[in-house]
């Protein structure tokens, strides 16, 4: 079969029926048209066929012979260029096939309206066919707006990381893309059972390797059993298929019902996984309920006792409700994957999608009994992550065990079946809170159950950060689990901040109401934080806010509302960080054992570098997602900046005191805040610094009463989190959380079958997250003072800019409508059940 890629003539012997991103990737070797969803619904598999944008992974091969194939590698168009300047991008895993939509729009666009901005829906229309997981929106309206303008049409300006060029060529190269001589394909298979025994397990023409727990029970549909290896990924995914699995049933626990069958004994307990970020906290078991933890707590007892005299009073300065929250599912556009690989000296080589490739190889060392100079984690540029991507995973244990088993280098890419069902889940929840104001209108006691449903996992730790809001009245905090026989949940962006918000935000919202008082105001009066004040005059003077309606007051079929949220997020840092510096020749090169999941990591230390060593960005290259570099942090937890870049400074200082000579190599540290840090040494490689970063967003909806959709309108995000390295990146990151936030108000929901517990949404036409017309206008505003006790002047806010926005959204819809959401996400059924129609 003859095809002509990019300009250049190639003959191929793929089937006809074969997809063309299987073609271009593994017979070719092009990497821009990524395979993420392979049901023609994300976009990122997007090239131009004699100039018509078409999803290459439903495309066969046969349709493109004779024809002309453009890729984002043979593109050289000026949206790219905007792509750049205009950062419309995060991780990059999907701008490729955004870019090659985006140019052939630019293109009919200025073909017939000549260099105008076309309006924003025409845009959105026009890419609405691509989804962007990092939320990277406004940045890609900003671009094709400048495209279509004429603006880039000339010389490229600079971008606004560093890493922009090979992202929108389809130059990165993410672990999907690594191709090793002799590789052969993996794939795992997975339990049909909720709950079960496994008797047997038969493989035909196949290397097996065991992927089942010491007790041979699997306690989820879709926990993994096995896992095979093939030359190609059509014959591995067929012999797994046709595996015979052996099954003796189990009863299982598919809900929260007191007498639902048990999921774990006692002694398997002991090996439940954790969906917390740190530490997981203690409580004891009845039955599936783990728990209470109680330890957030503050004069719990004279909590109680003022809520209960309330509430035998009528007192209406008392607001109570329950709350409950979906599975989010992480989702990644980027799956899981990882490429390993064991060289002649037993040394092992994992390519890795990962956000951790410090504790990667370092987990990796102790699992196979290797010394720590022996493993080798890469992971150039990672297509995403949110919390699912940390440690060695299962994709990474079924890649090395194959290729041992093997000898030969084997990769394993979950399908985003897998990837919906097992690879990461942000759990569901159900709060029970109890508010009370006293006279004066000061909050004087708060009460708060949080039940956490992740699956299989444990460590719910929504209430506990209750603790951090809204001053020291007597508070009870109560943390629960409710196991069951689901997938287990895993930390996700802001682990148990979004749903302990959804709870307390509105609670107080409607204190706000009963008070009469602005509820701006109250928050104000109630919070402590001087730095989140600042952010509370600045929401206050809005226009939006000060001209926003009367709760309820409005009337007709499309009713706009305006609501508020206040967040806040721990400051945590990687103490033990390094930045190594070497100058060759002309450059200076930063080296550092962390990764960038499209945050902006290189061009935070980057920035710093020209900062302090007076350089312009093509005399500075920054390598990192190397094991073997100088220890770095994890991208987990709104760390990293705030670890490398004063790292990052330290050693450009040395730098520059030795001077810049070939050869010369320095190692720059993370040192210490003005007055130490609130933990005495580090847990996990991590230590809480002095301070809480703050979020206050205010969201305009608009409800459509007769359909019951809600759009969000508009969005401004003030972030008080200090010094901002890179702006246009953390703009970008805080951007991305609104989009997050509006997906886990509105849209996501991960459902499974109440009678067999598989997962039913299981492809991105089924689990529904924000595209680009779900967009509202975003402003964000920096509050930059308060943090000059700490190293830098800066921390993370990639938590911190997310986890409230759930919360303002139902506010805003309370506003318009005068019915307070309980459930999220808020569907259009249980608002028309709301609000009567």
């Amino acid at each position: 079969m003859k095809i002509m890629v990019n300009g250049v003539p190639h003959e191929t012997d793929a089937g006809r029926d074969d997809p063309v991103v299987d073609v271009l990737r593994d017979g070719l070797g092009l990497t821009g048209a990524k395979a993420a969803c392979r049901t023609g619904v994300c976009g990122a598999c997007t090239i131009a066929v004699d100039g018509t944008p078409q999803v290459s992974c439903l495309l066969p091969a046969a349709a493109v012979e004779g024809r002309a194939v453009t890729t984002a590698e043979g593109l050289d168009h000026p949206v790219q260029r905007a792509f750049a300047a205009h950062d419309g991008l995060q991780c990059g895993y999907c701008t490729p096939g955004f870019v090659v939509e985006a140019a052939a729009f630019v293109d009919a666009w200025r073909a017939e309206h000549g260099d105008v901005t076309p309006p924003r829906d025409m845009i959105a229309a026009a890419l609405a066919g691509h989804l962007c997981r990092c939320g990277a929106y406004a940045g890609i309206y900003a671009a094709v707006e400048a495209a279509c303008r004429g603006e880039h049409d000339g010389e490229a300006t600079a971008p606004a990381r560093v890493e922009a060029m090979e992202k929108i060529t389809g130059r990165a190269r993410y672990t999907t893309d690594v191709h090793l001589d002799g590789r052969l394909e993996g794939a795992i298979i997975r339990s049909s059972q909720a709950h079960a025994r496994i008797t047997s397990v038969e493989v035909d023409h196949a290397h097996v390797v065991d992927l089942l727990p010491p007790d041979r029970v699997v306690r989820y549909a879709g926990q993994p059993i096995a896992a095979v290896a093939a030359p190609t990924r059509q014959e591995v995914l067929a012999i797994a298929e046709s595996a015979r699995i052996g099954y003796e049933p189990l009863p299982a626990a598919l809900d929260d019902a007191p007498d639902a069958p048990p999921v774990y004994d006692e002694q398997s307990r002991k090996h439940a996984p954790s969906s917390s970020e740190g530490m997981t906290l203690p409580g004891g078991w009845n039955g599936n309920v783990r728990g209470p933890f109680a330890g957030a707590s503050r004069r719990s007892r004279t909590a109680v006792n003022r809520i209960e005299a309330a509430r035998r009073r009528a007192d209406p300065l008392l607001v109570t409700g329950t709350f409950s929250t979906a599975v989010q599912v992480h989702t990644p556009l980027e799956p899981h994957a990882c490429v390993a690989r064991w060289d002649e000296r037993g040394d092992l080589h994992l390519y890795l999608s990962t956000q951790t490739v410090a504790l990667a190889a370092e987990q990796a060392a102790k699992r196979w009994k290797l010394d720590a100079s022996r493993v080798h984690v890469i992971a150039d540029h990672v297509g995403g992550g949110f919390g699912a991507k940390s440690g060695i995973t299962v994709e990474a244990v079924a890649a090395v065990e194959l290729a041992r088993l093997c000898r030969a280098p084997v990769r394993v890419v979950l399908s985003r079946a897998e990837e919906l069902t097992d690879a990461g889940n942000r759990p569901g929840s159900r709060t029970r809170i109890a508010l009370l104001a006293d006279g004066g209108g000061e909050l004087s006691a708060l009460a708060m159950d949080v039940h956490g449903r992740g699956g299989v996992a444990i460590g719910s730790s929504a209430a506990l950060l209750a603790r951090l809001m809204y001053g020291t009245a007597p508070r009870r905090l109560r943390d629960f689990d409710i196991v069951t026989n689901e997938p287990p949940g895993t930390p996700f962006r802001g682990p148990g901040a979004p749903p302990m918000l959804w709870a307390l935000e509105q609670a107080v919202d409607e204190m706000a109401h009963r008070l009469d008082e602005d509820p701006i105001a109250l928050r104000r009066r109630w919070d402590g934080n001087p730095k989140r004040h600042a952010l509370y005059d600045w929401a206050a003077a809005l226009p939006v806010w000060r001209d926003r309606p009367r709760t309820g007051s409005r009337s007709g079929r499309f009713r706009r509302g305006v609501g508020v949220a206040a967040a806040n997020w721990m400051y945590l840092i990687a103490p033990a960080t390094k930045v190594e510096l070497e100058v060759e020749g002309d450059t200076v090169v930063a080296r550092t054992a962390t990764q960038d999941i499209g945050t902006g990591a290189r061009t935070v230390i980057a920035g710093v570098l020209a900062e302090e060593l007076g350089l312009p960005a093509d005399r500075i290259r920054v390598e990192i997602g190397r094991s073997g570099f100088v220890p770095g942090p994890p991208a987990l937890g709104s760390r990293t900046t705030a670890s490398v870049g004063p790292a990052a400074r330290d050693a450009a200082r040395l730098l520059r005191a030795q001077g810049l000579r070939p050869g010369t190599k320095v190692v720059g540290r993370r040192r210490g805040d003005r007055g130490g840090y609130l933990t005495p040494f580090p847990v996990h490689g991590m230590a809480l610094g002095r301070g809480f970063s703050g979020a206050v967003h205010v969201t305009e909806v608009e409800v459509d009463t007769r359909l019951g959709t809600i759009r969000p309108l508009r969005v401004w995000g003030g972030i008080a989190a200090g010094r901002i390295y890179a702006e246009r990146p953390a703009r970008n990151q805080c951007e991305g959380g609104i989009i997050q936030g509006i997906g886990y108000a509105l849209y996501e929901e991960r459902r499974t079958d109440p009678v067999t517990g598989t997962v039913l949404t299981a492809g991105l036409d089924d689990y529904r997250i924000p595209g680009i017309g779900d967009t509202p206008e975003m402003t964000i505003h920096f509050h930059q003072d308060g943090w000059e006790h700490v190293n830098g002047h800066g921390v993370g806010l990639g938590e911190v800019s997310t986890v409230g926005v759930a919360a303002s959204v139902a506010n805003a819809v309370h506003n318009a409508t005068g019915w307070r959401p309980h459930d999220l996400p808020i569907r259009p059924d249980r608002l028309l059940e709301g609000i009567g129609r």
